[in-house]
């Protein structure tokens, strides 16, 4: 078994106990009413856009996501929280040291032994969580996690849920697709993004992602028999029959949001596996991007 396939089969006990820890944590997490940027770089940007959304959409503040090298210096937020895996990502660090004395600061990380411990004002650690891969999947979702219940928004059956999708079958014929499209509503576009990211990451597949309803405005042109378009969450009206039409694959999501994003991640695997690849391996990548100075 790989890395990465051990680390996304112990997702569900992760949950758990992040969903448990979330309501210790106190003042190190947004607080409602509080103006918040939530950054970071590649998985973490992605389940930033996420608690972004969620945030925003249960009233509790104002709440923007960007990327650690887009943040935007001229804006005034109460908070910024940035998720950073490795605690050693030079754009969170850097954009964590130019915020020191201005802005309250919190950290998510892996690792207690890293530069973001010193970097930011607020920390809250899931060593357990931590991974050996390159490829991003148990981190990343306890760290959602975690902020789902922070929000008071995790629901009992999102552990149930995300057994239920390490254990049921893939459809044969998913493996076998040459593109997937991601689609997502809401909070759920940030889980689309990153299931495209995972294909792309370990099976170097042809991968899109889009809120889905700019679906029809122009990426449906591409769909046909041999490729998969899946829905993270409720799909609009009528998208599920117009996929259909075109020959491609629907899938439909009926698990918990945050569990089908675990049948992305066991997608991911299953395709790199069918095409030879190594996914704790993948190409040019490393598990964290340390720039020179």
């Amino acid at each position: 078994m790989t890395h990465v396939e051990d680390e996304l089969n112990s997702q569900p006990e992760c949950w758990a106990r992040a969903a448990d820890e979330a309501a210790g944590l106190g003042g190190a997490l947004p607080v409602p009413g509080e103006r918040v940027a939530v950054v970071g770089c590649g998985t973490s940007y992605f389940m930033a856009q996420a608690f972004a959304a969620l945030r925003e959409g249960a009233g509790q503040g104002e709440t923007d996501a960007f990327a650690a090298s887009e943040f935007p210096a001229g804006r005034t937020y109460d908070r910024v929280l940035a998720l950073t895996r490795s605690g050693t990502t030079t754009e969170v660090l850097d954009l964590l040291a130019g915020l020191k004395g201005r802005t309250p600061t919190t950290a998510i990380t892996a690792d207690p032994d890293t530069p973001v411990m010193a970097a930011a004002d607020e920390l809250v650690v899931l060593g357990y969580a931590d991974e050996r891969s390159v490829v991003q999947t148990r981190f990343a979702t306890t760290a959602l996690t975690l902020l789902r219940a922070h929000l008071g928004l995790h629901p009992d059956a999102a552990v149930a849920d995300a057994r239920t999708a390490l254990a049921a079958d893939l459809p044969e014929e998913l493996v076998e697709c040459g593109q997937f499209t991601f689609l997502g509503r809401g909070w759920t576009v940030g889980l689309a993004n990153e299931a495209g990211l995972k294909m792309r990451e370990a099976s170097l597949s042809w991968t899109e992602a889009y809120p889905a309803m700019e679906y029809r405005h122009g990426p449906i042109s591409i769909t046909t028999a041999g490729t998969a378009t899946w829905m993270f969450g409720e799909a609009p009206e009528g998208l599920a029959g117009q996929v259909h039409a075109t020959g491609g694959l629907w899938i439909e999501g009926r698990l918990d949001p945050l569990a089908e994003l675990v049948r992305a991640q066991r997608l991911a695997v299953a395709v790199a596996a069918a095409r030879g690849l190594d996914p704790d391996r993948p190409r040019h990548l490393t598990r964290s991007v340390i720039l020179a100075p």
